[in-house]
């Protein structure tokens, strides 16, 4: 297979993806592919960390597609997500021309408003022609995104298209592939959905995320890649603010590896929580009684 070329079965993708050190669910490797092949977005909602916006990044190096990334937040508009003019550039062609003696406006005004001045920002960068085929096109956390900037989203999503006033409307000449993230922290409109396929990025089981520990972290020891994963999994059936995700494990797995611990001890977890957890009181509840029991359940099978 190509670089550029999209695998032809759910294995391939498969293939694909464990090749970049990505390990996915086969249900999310089934989505995947079918908006591949299917040129649709792919809609994906979960906790933070769980591998929403890794997939995105895995498939533009596996498949040699240039990665466009719109990170979005609250008050995202227009001008930031699509395009602008330059406006500093606009008022020099017009200082110009004032200089030579060109008082035709009508001329003017066309000209100033022609492609060389235009500032094309992600989603318009997205609908460009790529010698290396259409590029993959990230909308991270639309959910921090306001419900207006969602709505602007629809003509895009349904016919990869950008209707710019002063030029017309721009077509993409093949659809991007389109993975859209959300952690969920507001409801995304039904409009925007029906143009996408959906999944759920949920945690990993013990042993898949055993699997990437391993894949990520290849000096880690098998007992305490063991240790620090069934740590994580008691975490994620307790309440905190927020669970450590995938990435929290790596992260931690990859300090204790820097430390060269070699199994868990209260000591080192407590020494390195902040690799783990990101809220001082998620840090403080996991003290005391509480890290021995978790420590406990993590370590007694080994």
């Amino acid at each position: 297979m190509s670089a550029s070329a999209l695998p032809t079965s759910v294995d391939a993708l498969e293939d694909l993806l464990i090749s970049r050190g990505y390990l996915a669910e086969r249900s999310l490797a089934t989505v995947t592919y079918l908006a591949l092949r299917m040129g649709r977005p792919l809609f994906l909602e979960g906790e933070a960390g769980v591998g929403k916006t890794e997939i995105a990044k895995v498939l533009s190096a596996a498949l040699g597609r240039k990665l466009i990334r719109l990170q979005c937040y609250e008050g995202l508009d227009v001008a930031s997500a699509v395009y602008e003019w330059s406006s500093a550039a606009q008022m020099i062609a017009i200082r110009l021309a004032e200089a030579s003696g060109d008082t035709d406006r009508d001329q003017l005004a066309s000209d100033i408003f022609a492609e060389r001045f235009l500032i094309k920002r992600p989603l318009l960068q997205a609908l460009e022609p790529d010698v290396a085929g259409p590029p993959v096109l990230l909308i991270d956390e639309l959910d921090r995104a306001d419900e207006a900037f969602e709505a602007y989203l629809l003509e895009i999503l349904s016919d990869f298209q950008v209707t710019i006033p002063e030029l017309g409307t721009v077509k993409a000449p093949a659809p991007p592939i389109v993975i859209i993230t959300s952690n969920r922290t507001r409801e995304i409109h039904d409009a925007l959905k029906r143009r996408c396929l959906y999944h759920w990025v949920d945690y990993p089981t013990a042993d898949r995320e055993l699997a990437i520990v391993k894949s990520r972290v290849p000096n880690i020891s098998a007992k305490l890649s063991q240790q620090v994963v069934r740590f994580v999994q008691a975490l994620r059936n307790q309440d905190f603010y927020k669970s450590p995700g995938v990435a929290e494990t790596i992260d931690w797995a990859t300090a204790l590896s820097e430390l060269d611990a070699r199994s868990l001890t209260p000591q080192v977890v407590g020494d390195t929580l902040g690799a783990l957890l990101k809220y001082q009181d998620d840090i403080a509840r996991m003290q005391g009684d509480a890290l021995q029991k978790t420590l406990k359940e993590a370590t007694s099978e080994t």
